[in-house]
């Protein structure tokens, strides 16, 4: 431990995704994260592990309160990562911390939360006129996993609500031929073809593999891309890769559109996770924002909506789950 124990931070922050999980400390609601630290989540054995080496590493003492947020959905006690190998009990953990509050919610329920806090400097706008103060705002992330949340506005006039759900993970379709057909590979390989299969790091690669399939590109047994392989082709302007890419913001753009449509998201339509921000202005030419605004008799509702990529934001999922702790968090 570093020489001269700190005082006990008053709450630990921890942004858990199937990749990477950072920590931040925190005095109170208003003030300043400290000790902000990115780890890998492989070189630990549980989420347990990698909390007390932070709190080790950075000579702290156990926190009196403590808020996580994880990449999976959070129905109880017992929590298990979608992406990730991490499970815990949320009361065995808190024993084992000895802290005087726990609290758990999804990652993109944390994010939607800090929503509010995100300046225009940390963002892009792509598309769509201007935001509608006070109303709903939607949220999809693209990264390990693919989050979805929202920002609800509240009836009594209380902080607006954040929706914890798993939209990841339902059903994805598409009008497109060749999208269709490639859905369907999909489908044969993983039976329910979910937006999470195909919008996401694995996503990307599972699109590269099946349209070579598809198009009767010869790929060795276990060939394929990485993600970040497909995207720095695709940015290079290697034409299969970019056909793969193309593919991948089309569908985003269709679930982005969904999700705005069903939250009436007149606030906006936010873009979070870790390969939509790499990508830069070749996102902003992708077929994204043609898809999202493509809806038949509300195409042009859609098309009033505006849509940001969220940039520069590594420490908003810890600023919200900060917020989490002095509020109320519907989670359904």
């Amino acid at each position: 431990m570093r020489q001269g124990a700190k005082t006990a931070p008053a709450r630990l922050l921890a942004d858990v995704g199937a990749t990477h999980v950072r920590f931040a400390s925190q005095g109170g609601a208003a003030d300043p994260l400290e000790h902000v630290a990115r780890y890998v989540c492989q070189d630990f054995d549980t989420l347990a592990d990698a909390i007390f080496y932070h709190l080790h590493r950075e000579g702290l003492r156990t926190p009196r309160s403590c808020a996580i947020g994880i990449a999976t959905a959070v129905t109880g006690d017992h929590v298990r990562m979608t992406n990730h190998h991490w499970s815990f009990s949320t009361r065995a953990l808190q024993s084992a911390l000895g802290a005087e509050r726990l609290l758990v919610i999804n990652d993109f329920t944390a994010l939607a939360l800090a929503l509010p806090t995100i300046g225009p400097q940390s963002t892009r706008q792509v598309g769509g006129g201007a935001a509608v103060v006070g109303a709903a705002r939607g949220l999809v992330g693209p990264g390990t996993g693919l989050g979805v949340s929202g920002l609800l506005p509240s009836e009594d006039g209380n902080p607006m609500v954040a929706v914890g759900g798993e939209g990841g993970h339902a059903t994805l379709s598409s009008y497109d031929p060749e999208e269709r057909a490639v859905l369907d590979l999909l489908h044969r390989r993983f039976g329910h073809v979910s937006a999470e299969r195909a919008v996401s790091g694995p996503g990307l690669e599972n699109l590269y593999t099946a349209l070579a399939e598809l198009r009767g590109l010869k790929l060795a047994p276990g060939e394929g891309r990485s993600a970040l392989a497909i995207t720095t082709a695709a940015l290079a302007d290697e034409h299969f890769s970019s056909d793969v890419l193309r593919m991948f913001c089309a569908l985003l753009g269709d679930i982005a559109g969904h999700v705005a449509l069903t939250l009436g998201a007149r606030g906006g339509l936010y873009i979070g996770g870790g390969i939509v921000p790499r990508l830069g202005e070749w996102f902003d030419r992708s077929p994204f924002r043609t898809r999202f605004e493509t809806c038949g008799r509300l195409t042009s509702y859609l098309r009033a909506i505006p849509t940001f990529v969220v940039h520069e934001a590594d420490q908003a999922p810890l600023l919200g789950a900060s917020r989490a702790l002095d509020r109320e968090v519907l989670t359904h």
